[in-house]
């Protein structure tokens, strides 16, 4: 086992924990969902803000990191669009294929780049989750406003989803504290750091309740082709441009990673709320997240 392997086998783990905990009842639907609302609103901020605020970026090519994520982005967003009339998608299936592609999970990413790339991959895919996090809820709000069966979400919605958003409030905080040289005293950094320890542990066992397998079933050609989007070519073209715009070594290998993680399980809670295909987007979060485990180590040698 490679070291992609050995660093993707306990986030492996604590999904399939997951997956089981829910399956045995552990917890209910809303007691799962006040798991993902606890990791999302606080312990996941708390992790950003203390990687982004401690860690010397000094050096660090954050600007063509930043560059080739939003590029990667706005590409195969693209790409999903004028492939929507060849692949003959209705609004609301369109909508969870973007979704499908353009949201990423980066609890697993946060988890894989200490093991993978050390304490720089950690402060790297902190940046990743600044830059890539409100694109993707851009682009994914912005086309279930249009093509959803929902309600049409306006400028102010977008607008509101970008600046209230805790990820993003996190980031931009850490950066803000580490730019101006703050020190982080110990009755603060101390208790962050005991909730940032629980952020990946919980995030990815609410990961694993999430699944759906009998949804893969639903769509299969179409499954399959948003995950060779999303998990293959996405990557591909990360590197791609990565390189083009100077990328190498670990700044490379996280802009890798952040674009071959599955899909965010948040990409169903938009879609149901939304107008999207529920149904179809829980089965490419499950096909995504069961395909990754086999193309990440893959695409992370490719990096390499």
């Amino acid at each position: 086992m490679g070291p992609a392997g050995a660093a993707l086998l306990p986030v492996a783990l604590l999904i399939a924990l997951g997956f089981s905990l829910r399956r045995l009842r552990l917890l209910d639907a809303a007691g799962w969902a006040a798991v993902e609302r606890l990791v999302y609103f606080v312990l996941f901020p708390a992790l950003l803000f203390l990687e982004l605020a401690r860690t010397d970026l000094a050096g660090q090519p954050l600007l063509r990191l930043g560059g080739t994520l939003l590029l990667t982005q706005l590409l195969v967003a693209a790409a999903v669009a004028m492939a929507r009339p060849w692949l003959r998608l209705s609004g609301p299936a369109y909508t969870s294929v973007l979704q499908g592609v353009v949201r990423w999970n980066s609890y697993v990413a946060v988890a894989l780049a200490p093991a993978l790339f050390g304490p720089a991959g950690a402060a790297l895919v902190a940046v990743a989750v600044a830059v890539m996090v409100p694109v993707a809820n851009l682009l994914s709000v912005a086309a279930l406003a249009r093509h959803g069966s929902g309600r049409a979400a306006g400028p102010a919605t977008l607008l509101q989803a970008l600046l209230g958003n805790p990820l993003l409030l996190a980031c931009a905080a850490g950066i803000a504290v580490n730019l101006a040289q703050v020190p982080l005293p110990g009755p603060v950094t101390e208790p962050l750091t005991l909730l940032a320890r629980a952020t990946l542990a919980l995030g990815l066992l609410a990961v694993g309740a999430g699944l759906a397998p009998l949804a893969v079933l639903r769509r299969p050609a179409l499954t399959v082709a948003t995950c060779a989007a999303k998990l293959v070519v996405k990557p591909a073209l990360a590197i791609l441009i990565g390189r083009l715009l100077g990328l190498e070594a670990t700044a490379l290998g996280v802009a890798a990673l952040a674009c071959a993680v599955p899909t965010a399980t948040s990409a169903y809670i938009l879609a149901r709320l939304l107008g999207g295909d529920a149904e179809l987007m829980a089965g490419l979060i499950t096909a995504t997240t069961l395909a990754a485990l086999l193309t990440l180590p893959l695409v992370l040698a490719l990096a390499g």
